[in-house]
């Protein structure tokens, strides 16, 4: 989400992606919080090719997607299409986007903030999920809680960090490593990818760190009132282990700014 950086293609390949994350231990967490009526209206940014959007319009529950990337929306409507399910998917940054609708409640799952890069992109995006809540609504977000010792360490030599079989038959390698910039807070991480054996290339998947006091303070500076914050997605107490930041915020317009 930055007009000077681009993500590699391998990246946001739907197949690719869909093969790599397969784990669902956070649908568990974002389940608990939905609301009690089938009638609430649910919006999911950043929601990729559907991993969570899917399961939750399959309980029932009116759920729109939105994501910035074409090729992930492709593969989310192939699959809701499969399913019966009828989602909404909307091509769209989550910086500027405008629905003109009310949802009672928004997420941002599966680390995502972490690729608004600077502190305008991201209270750009909490500008929009206040415009799309309704009073009181709920919004949930989850992030990586950043660990200098792992970073330190994936600096060193590049480490295995997946290898699988995608639905269209390839055999994929990915290596990583990561160079961190202070003064940016940017990770910048590097997947060198192998397919079928052999080299393919190195993609980019940036991450811009956001630690925990400065996090907090900047849904607060929101309008945000955090409800919880947890350390997993089993709501876990958060400490200083916490390999995680998983929030439950709600959005008052009285709340001070």
């Amino acid at each position: 989400m930055n007009s000077n950086y681009q993500v590699g293609d391998l990246i946001y390949d739907a197949n690719i992606y869909d093969g790599m994350n397969t784990d669902l231990a956070d649908l568990h967490f974002y389940k608990r919080w939905l609301p009690k009526s089938k009638d609430a209206r649910i919006l999911e940014l950043c929601c990729g090719t559907g991993r969570l959007t899917l399961p939750i319009a399959k309980d029932g529950y009116n759920i729109s997607g939105v994501d910035y990337t074409s090729s992930m929306l492709d593969q989310a409507k192939i699959k809701a299409f499969e399913a019966g399910l009828e989602i909404r998917f909307i091509e769209a940054d989550i910086r500027t986007l405008n629905l003109q609708d009310k949802y009672d409640l928004v997420f941002i799952p599966f680390n995502s903030i972490h690729h608004l890069y600077k502190n305008e992109d991201l209270f750009r995006a909490f500008n929009v999920v206040k415009n799309h809540l309704k009073e009181g609504g709920l919004f949930l977000l989850d992030c990586f809680n950043p660990n200098i010792q792992y970073i330190v360490e994936g600096e060193k030599e590049p480490k295995e960090i997946a290898a699988y079989t995608t639905d269209d038959g390839r055999e994929v390698l990915i290596k990583q490593t990561m160079r961190y910039e202070s003064k940016t807070q940017i990770n910048r991480i590097e997947w060198h990818y192998f397919i079928n054996g052999e080299f393919n290339s190195i993609q980019n998947l940036d991450m811009r760190m956001f630690f925990p006091q400065e996090l907090d303070s900047y849904l607060e500076w929101s309008g945000f009132h955090i409800i919880h914050k947890y350390g997993g997605f089993e709501e876990e107490v958060f400490n200083d282990n916490s390999g995680k930041q998983v929030f439950v915020c709600q959005y008052k317009s009285d709340c001070l700014y």
